[in-house]
């Protein structure tokens, strides 16, 4: 039997990266999946990947940070697959400028995308989820949650809010079976991933191979992270709720 056996699940930003890798792995467990994301062609592809690997997966267009979007595709995803007991709010990105460069209009954009999101998606899955008995909720954090970065003052700040968004929604809704807990990446080979190293190495932060190397000991995997996302959606985390799951080898505990 597959982790997720008999549960829907539904993944925001969950085309490529991270989100992609845990899409796929997730039907792979046996859930069907809804991935919602800006870009649904790319949606598309991750669906067709699934079905052809033996899955369910079906692919729905969404900005996460606009409250009508939202609702009209978590209402479709509802349609096809009933009510998810399993959301992962992954979407996100990534603005790297020095703070006194950042815009308001930037600060708003991110926050929007990053945080804003999650009470989108998580608004609208929340009542399904609690009539059907409960659920999990993972939301994607980051080390940047606690660890300053030249240059992402407002990306910290958008993962900062994040962290206590994912343990206050546990702390409000363990009672009607619901838990929320987070993962937290490190430096991560995706396409966001290798774009903030480039971007900040522009900006001249050290994040070369050498300076990951000495901080995590090399670039993570998206697979690893999907893992961990995984076991927090699974009931084998039953008892794990309000939670930080750092997948970082030890960037933080250093």
């Amino acid at each position: 039997m597959g982790r997720l056996d008999g549960k829907t699940a539904i993944i925001s930003g969950g085309a490529t990266g991270m989100g992609g890798a845990a899409s796929s792995l997730f039907a792979a467990e046996g859930a069907r999946v809804a991935i919602i994301d800006l870009n649904l062609t790319a949606a598309e592809e991750r669906a067709h990947l699934i079905a052809t690997a033996g899955g369910t997966a079906i692919a729905l267009r969404a900005d996460v940070s606009k409250a009508d979007q939202v609702e009209a595709a978590v209402t479709k995803a509802a349609a096809a697959q009933g009510a998810a007991n399993v959301l992962f709010n992954h979407a996100g990105t990534i603005v790297i400028k020095p703070f006194l460069d950042t815009t308001e209009e930037e600060w708003d954009w991110l926050h929007a995308v990053n945080v804003k999101s999650m009470y989108l998606m998580t608004r609208a899955v929340l009542p399904g989820m609690i009539a059907g008995g409960g659920g999990s909720i993972v939301c994607t954090s980051s080390i940047s949650a606690v660890a300053g970065t030249p240059m992402e003052v407002l990306y910290d700040t958008t993962k900062g809010a994040v962290h206590m968004f994912a343990r206050a929604i546990a702390v409000e809704f363990r009672d009607r079976n619901i838990r929320c807990n987070a993962v937290c990446p490190g430096f991560i080979e995706t396409p966001h991933g290798l774009r903030e190293v480039r971007d900040l190495q522009a900006l001249g932060v050290d994040v070369s191979e050498a300076a990951i190397a000495a901080a995590q000991g090399r670039i993570g995997k998206p697979e690893e992270v999907a893992e961990a996302a995984l076991f927090l959606a699974s009931d084998a985390s039953s008892f794990v709720n309000g939670t930080h799951l750092f997948v970082d080898n030890a960037f933080t505990a250093i």
